[in-house]
């Protein structure tokens, strides 16, 4: 069984690691988690007593297979409850993170089966991050982001890398959300902003930075 804190520091291993893939430096997870590198090593000495990460001091951090395990589980919680928060209490897409960090560390593993079934089993989040199964297997996505596209580009937005309630909101100001169809008018050159029309009907002119930031259907 591992803590809260515990599970916090998995998740937080698994995605500076990208996915699973690369080491993680002690700094790297002080800085994430706002926690003082002496109090950062002497955790992951326990998570490797647990099994649960490779950890030698001054090297990098490595998930095992069994820390990846348990990292997808904890994601796949989280994931699961923003899309209930969303589509069942009608909470905004930018008010449900912190809410989905207090219910991912729910140990019902029957509980998060049902609320899978609930929901119609759920591929992605509402933020468009794809949601792990029970196998800890998730369904990859063939996109670009929206900086990349070329002009007269028609696609779907499919997911989010920045996911901040400030991020949110302006998005909602400018009426993007998850499924809505972008066409790329324009690119300016002055500062490479994009000029957008949003389902067929408004447009919009959204700066590279937030471009960069939307992901579209490839």
């Amino acid at each position: 069984m591992l803590t809260f804190t515990e599970e916090n520091y998995l998740k937080a291993i698994y995605h500076l690691s990208d996915h699973g893939r690369n080491d993680v430096s002690t700094n790297a997870i002080s800085e994430v988690l706002k926690t003082k590198p002496a109090s950062v090593s002497d955790m992951l000495r326990k998570l490797a007593d647990k099994n649960v990460i490779n950890y030698i001091k001054y090297q990098g951090v490595t998930l095992t297979h069994k820390g990846k395990k348990e990292a997808l589980q904890i994601i796949r919680k989280h994931r699961l409850w923003e899309v209930f928060l969303v589509e069942k209490l009608k909470f905004n897409w930018d008010e449900v993170h912190e809410i989905a960090e207090q219910l991912e560390h729910i140990q019902s593993k029957f509980l998060i089966k049902r609320l899978d079934e609930f929901l119609g089993y759920p591929q992605h989040d509402p933020h468009g991050d794809p949601i792990p199964n029970e196998n800890g297997e998730m369904i990859p996505k063939k996109q670009i982001s929206l900086s990349e596209a070329p002009v007269q580009k028609q696609g779907i937005v499919m997911g989010l890398k920045e996911t901040s309630p400030l991020f949110l909101q302006y998005l909602d100001k400018i009426n993007i959300y998850l499924g809505a169809k972008v066409k790329v008018v324009d690119r300016i050159e002055f500062d490479s902003s994009i000029e957008i029309q949003i389902d067929g009907k408004k447009t919009a002119i959204v700066s590279n930075e937030v471009a960069k930031n939307i992901l579209i259907t490839e």
